[in-house]
This record gives structure tokens, sequence and C-alpha cells, in this order.
């Protein structure tokens, strides 16, 4: 009895085999494991590849006004590396890469975290249709722990998701940084784990009083290409209207696009580093302190 009334008082009480069981119905299903990695892999390989923005510049013939007296050969070799260099810094200035498929891969990585999360909240809908939440509110283990076990299944997800992106990412020809090393995508990993916290803690959130799927579908479809395409995943933030730039820079997508790419892509820009990791910090502490509060007052049989 003694133990017992311990294990009821302690918060973390059932959080690791809460977890386990979420994860199993991932990785005990290879077919569910496959399908959710093809997605991001067909916008990267697909998407990626086929909008090649540096043959805009390139590939069409550019008819020049008659010059007078007539360019040499020599001249017309200088001038066509002119306008080559002018489209790599055109490339460089927009995107600060000049290879696109770079920028949009390390883009994917917030793709993969943003809906591998908001399928996080289905869960719970699933559990209380099915009999489990019941069961499971029946027991000693606290409902914050219910509720986090979802959310770590969700970031643990993730993370190993967008290293399998990354490394496809890589084999298809991701050109890294001049202060890229392997130890950067520690970083990398820490701040999916701190964005995958916050956004699974919203999306579970928004599902602890909903007992129907189409419910949390339609919540899902009205949010999930707003954030995405809000942010600086697929384009750069200073090329976006000025009533969307707002936006962007409270979106949470950005911060984390900014990190990884500063991690992976660019020379790193320490202030504006631990900007972004201060600010994904602050997003999943408040969010998940959230989540709690509103489990422990809402959640329920």
């Amino acid at each position: 009895m003694t133990q017992n009334s311990n294990n009821s008082k302690n918060p973390l009480h059932g959080l690791w085999a809460l977890t386990n069981r979420e994860l199993k119905k991932w990785y005990k299903n290879p077919y569910l494991f496959i399908l959710s990695i093809i997605q991001p892999l067909i916008w990267m390989g697909l998407f990626g590849r086929a909008m090649n923005l540096g043959a805009i510049f390139t590939s069409q013939p550019i008819t020049l006004p008659p010059i007078t007296p007539p360019l040499s050969i020599e001249q017309q070799i200088q001038l066509g590396q002119a306008l080559s260099n002018v489209t790599t810094q055109i490339m460089e200035k927009t995107f600060g890469t000049a290879d696109y498929f770079s920028f949009m891969s390390v883009g994917i990585v917030s793709f993969v975290v943003l809906f591998t999360t908001m399928f996080s909240g289905m869960s719970i809908v699933w559990d209380r249709r099915l009999g489990f939440l019941n069961k499971a509110l029946s027991t000693p283990v606290a409902r914050g722990s219910i509720l986090m076990s979802k959310v770590f299944n969700a970031v643990i997800r993730s993370i190993i998701q967008a290293a399998i992106v990354l490394g496809f990412a890589f084999a298809l020809g991701l050109v890294v940084g001049p202060d890229f090393t392997p130890i950067n995508l520690l970083g990398v990993f820490a701040a999916v784990f701190l964005i995958g916290m916050g956004l699974s803690s919203i999306f579970i959130a928004i599902a602890i009083r909903s007992t129907r799927m189409e419910t949390q579908m339609a919540v899902m479809n009205l949010l999930n290409l707003p954030l995405l395409f809000t942010s600086n995943a697929l384009m750069p933030t200073s090329v976006m209207p000025d009533w969307l730039q707002p936006i962007a820079k409270v979106n949470p997508i950005t911060y984390v696009t900014d990190a990884t790419r500063q991690l992976i892509l660019y020379s790193i820009n320490v202030q504006q580093l631990m900007f972004d990791f201060l600010f994904l910090g602050l997003f999943a502490v408040v969010f998940s302190t959230i989540g709690i509060l509103l489990s422990w007052r809402y959640l329920s049989k």
C-alpha cells in the first residue's frame, strides 16, 4: 500500500511505460514507419530537385541588343562568366546558398516535425474511443504523465525521422556550410526536440476534450499549411510580402528552420543562433506547461 501511495504522488510514475506503448505502435508497424518517411522524401527529392531556381537564370537564352563594335570572342566569354556570377550572387543573397535544394531540404526537417506532431493529438482521440484512456485515468499515473508520454512519443519520432531525412539529403547532394561539423547535428536534434515539445503539446491540448476524429482532422487541415507557408521553410522571410513578415517572425517553425540552416548551411551567427534556441526553449516550456495544466483540469473519462 505504501509503495502504491508513493507511486501515485510521483509525477513521472508510468511515464516511460506509456511512452513506450506509444512508440510500439510505430516501430512495430513497418508500413506506418515507411509511409511516414515517404512524404517528406517525395517533397525533397521531387519538389526540391524539380524546383531548380538557379536554372531560371541560366537555362533560357538571352538575346542582347546589337553591340557596336561587336564583342570579341574573349569579351563574349568574359560576359558569359559575369552573367554566371550574377546568377550565383542572386541565389546567395536570396537564399544564403547557391543551391536551392540545400536550402529547401533543410526546411523539410521542419516539415517532418510539424506533420509528426500534428498526429500526436489523434492518439488521445483514439485512446478515448477505444477505452484505454479510461483505464489509464483509473490508475495512479498522473494525468500530466499521460499527456507527456504522447509528447515524448512525437518528439522521439520527429528526431528519428529528421535524422533519416537529413541522411537522404546528404546522399542527394546537400551542400554544407563552412562551419559545419558532425557535432552540429546534435544542435539540430536539440532544436527538433524543443519545437516538437511545443507543437505536440499544442495539438494534444486541443484534442484533450475531443471525442471525434473529424474534429481533430479539421484542426490539422486548418493549421498545417498556414504554419508551413508562413515560415521560412521554403522561402526566406525577406522576400515575403510586408504583411506576412510579422507573422513569420512569430511562427516557431521559422526559428527551428533558421537554427538548422545556421548549423548546416550558413556561417554561424552565434547571437542569432542563441536567440533561436531561446525562443524555441521558451516555446517548449510555455506550451508544455499549458498542456500539463489543461490535462489536470480537463483530461477526464
